[in-house]
């Protein structure tokens, strides 16, 4: 991380007049990471829905999305149950996750969608198995469990990105291959030029630069409140010392205040090495009601920063994502608005 004498001195001032600070600001330790292999034409990919239940005509999509990518499916046992709102029991949910893990014909597990019901899964995941057989799990939203608990107990890097139904434009095929396919010593990745031009009529999905600065350290987030339900538990995401990358959809502003308040309390947004926010789809106040709106909500929690702090990048519920690897040592530019990943982050 890049920081001026100046934040430095107000940094040092803080932990020395704040009590417990100087405690919660040490970076966390590195962790050694697992790297899946990388995917290859032909490939076979596990489709399979650990959230949210899946409907014949959102199966129908990903397999298609699969098939067009030049990649083979393989529908989970249980890929059609329906428990509730979720797809089949916890244990119907697991067998299939693991049943992927353990093929070693499978390269790729790709949830058709989140949902919820993933945090269920979490004290039930064999993580040995996950550790013995590393391989790529893409998806975003209630996937950050998945994701969090998986680079806690494991190290293995995994996906932030569309899932199997996502509707692929070019911007978000053109960087999910990139970081999947093809493993390079750096990879920089400008943000979404749709987006850009959608702000013009949408203003949150505008780039918004709180805190200017470039800042390294390890990518770490995801779904704000999955990301926030998880604070105080062995799956937490510790991002002190890290890239913090935060998405949320269809939450009152209030909702979004509380969740960042309680990450803040948990590991405190100074700590990070910088804090990314994404395009948070559907997040304005109900008209007519008392509210913060969306900017001010953020703005609170980020402006009084040091480090590095942006929102409206094209990351979360949006048709134009870029895939971030999770645990991946990264550099965010906020003049260039890019993040460039500093290593590969598939074998």
């Amino acid at each position: 991380m890049m920081l001026s004498r100046r934040g430095f001195g107000t940094l040092a001032a803080a932990a020395v007049s704040t009590p417990g600070l100087a405690a919660a600001a040490p970076a966390r330790a590195a962790r050694r990471l697992i790297k899946p292999p990388r995917l290859r034409p032909g490939d076979l990919v596990g489709l399979i829905a650990p959230g949210g239940y899946a409907s014949d005509s959102t199966i129908e999509k990903s397999v298609r999305n699969i098939e067009a990518l030049g990649l083979r499916v393989k529908v989970g046992t249980y890929l059609r149950a329906v428990h509730g709102n979720y797809a089949g029991a916890v244990q119907q949910r697991l067998a299939d996750l693991h049943a992927m893990f353990a093929d070693p014909e499978v390269k790729m597990i790709w949830p058709v969608r989140g949902g919820s019901g993933c945090i269920s899964l979490l004290s039930g995941l064999d993580y040995p198995l996950i550790r013995r057989s590393p391989k790529i799990l893409l998806g975003y939203s209630d996937i950050t469990a998945l994701h969090l608990a998986i680079h806690n107990k494991t190290g293995l890097v995994s996906f932030h990105g569309p899932v199997a139904s996502s509707t692929l434009a070019d911007y978000p095929r053109e960087h999910m291959l990139a970081v999947l396919c093809d493993p390079r010593a750096t990879y920089t990745i400008p943000m979404a030029p749709e987006n850009v031009l959608k702000a013009q009529t949408a203003p949150h999905f505008g780039i918004r630069t709180l805190t200017s600065g470039v800042a390294s350290g390890p990518l770490l987030g995801g779904n704000l409140s999955i990301v926030a339900a998880l604070c105080g538990t062995p799956y937490a995401a510790d991002f002190r010392g890290g890239l913090l990358f935060l998405e949320e959809v269809d939450e009152a502003p209030y909702r979004l205040d509380r969740w960042m308040t309680q990450l803040d309390l948990s590991f405190g947004f100074a700590s990070a090495a910088g804090v990314m926010v994404g395009v948070c789809e559907d997040c304005a106040p109900e008209e007519g009601k008392r509210s913060l709106s969306l900017d001010e909500t953020f703005d609170q929690h980020l402006k009084p920063l040091t480090v590095p702090a942006v929102t409206g990048y094209s990351i979360g519920h949006i048709r134009h994502q870029f895939t971030v690897p999770m645990g991946i040592q990264a550099r965010l530019d906020t003049a260039a608005q890019t993040v460039t990943l500093l290593e590969p982050a598939v074998s």
